[in-house]
């Protein structure tokens, strides 16, 4: 087996600052960024790109409030997929849209699925379709204290797993 360096992205406090501002606002203009961080325009657009191209930023997408479509009910699913039919599971359950998430993972269970559903008896039905594949397990939703984050890099010394000014780790 190959053996592959990890090979990580290193933040500076002004890539830093320019992510969170994107977070905050996507649609900040580079004009408004760049007289927060002291930089030009052009400068900031520069660290932009690169931080997509190394894969730091994978894009900027629009947040719905799916409560405020009619979608009340989220739901956490841990399901056992054998390893005979995970390629058929794959291929299911990418096309379901109501799932927002499904994770492989460890434990007695192979999958975690995260859901959303107008009520609970269509969340039971797709549960119904979804044992087709294995046992499940659902937890649901009644209030979410943390929100969907991603301002991990702060608490992890200011670098992020990726690749790109490439620090590499022994």
């Amino acid at each position: 087996m190959e053996k592959r360096e990890l090979i990580y992205y290193k933040l500076d406090e002004v890539d830093e600052k320019i992510l969170e501002i994107l977070q905050d606002n996507a649609r900040t203009s580079l004009k408004d960024i760049a007289e927060q961080v002291f930089l030009s325009p052009t400068a900031v657009g520069t660290r932009i790109d690169r931080m997509l191209e190394e894969g730091v930023l994978e894009g900027f997408t629009t947040r719905l409030n799916p409560e405020a479509m009619g979608h009340y009910v989220k739901a956490f699913i841990n399901l056992q997929v054998e390893p005979a039919q995970r390629e058929e599971f794959y291929e299911y359950i990418d096309g379901v849209l109501n799932v927002i998430e499904c994770n492989c993972v460890t434990g007695d269970y192979s999958m975690l699925i995260e859901v959303r559903f107008p009520t609970t008896t269509e969340l039971d039905h797709f549960i119904v379709e979804l044992q087709r594949f294995g046992k499940t397990k659902t937890q649901i939703v009644f209030s979410t204290c943390v929100k969907h984050r991603c301002r991990y890099w702060r608490e992890d010394s200011r670098t992020l797993s990726r690749g790109l000014e490439k620090e590499k780790i022994q």
